[in-house]
């Protein structure tokens, strides 16, 4: 393996459950129940013995808390471990007229203009004033919010508020030094084609 872990993978109870994560689940006295289990688009896993359960969003404390007041409806005082074997990375993309349009990892908290700095930075043909941020209405649609953000010479101290945490699934796009228009809600574009970044 050799691999680092993501720091939050042994946060247990900050780590929040993502559509795509894999759980591994071992029942000590009942080693017939044990099974791996993936969550689903619609944010649940079907369990050999609790059924369809709804995971998305929680802890692993919260997860091992649910199963187990499911699973006590048939079994008696059932001692789960439950443990996350793989996971949904989380991302932003950044696109448009930066150096690097790339797909950026969120191992932490993050703002747009660092998301920017990793992508390169500004290209010379950028708009910094009217950087967009698409956020989507929800996990399962292709419509977003924008906002607009003015990151010139935002590496002032005074014009720090103008940036903006990010949140996982964020696409930011820097558009070229245009006049150009965006409403509060809009599609998000596919930047795949012009940038290289896929989205997906």
């Amino acid at each position: 393996m050799g691999e680092t872990q993501d720091p939050r993978l042994h946060q247990r109870d900050r780590y929040h459950l993502h559509t795509g994560d894999t759980l591994l689940l071992q029942y000590r006295l009942s080693p017939e129940l044990n099974q791996t289990v993936t969550v689903g688009p619609d944010g649940y896993v079907d369990l050999n013995e609790a059924g369809a359960v709804k995971l998305e969003g929680l802890t692993l404390g919260e997860a091992h808390d649910l199963i187990v007041r499911r699973d006590s409806a048939h079994l008696i005082d059932p001692e789960l471990n439950i443990e996350l074997k793989d996971f949904q990375r989380l991302y932003v993309v950044v696109a448009g007229q930066v150096m690097n349009p790339t797909r950026i990892e969120m191992r932490e908290d993050m703002t747009a203009l660092q998301a920017i700095m990793l992508a390169g930075g500004f290209r010379d043909s950028a708009k910094e004033s009217k950087v967009v941020l698409y956020r989507r209405l929800n996990s399962k649609s292709d419509m977003a919010e924008v906002h607009v953000l003015n990151l010139h010479r935002i590496h002032k101290t005074a014009q720090l508020e103008h940036d903006m945490v990010l949140q996982p699934g964020d696409v930011l796009y820097v558009p070229e030094n245009a006049a150009t228009q965006f409403g509060k809600i809009m599609r998000i574009p596919n930047f795949s084609m012009s940038s290289g970044v896929p989205l997906y």
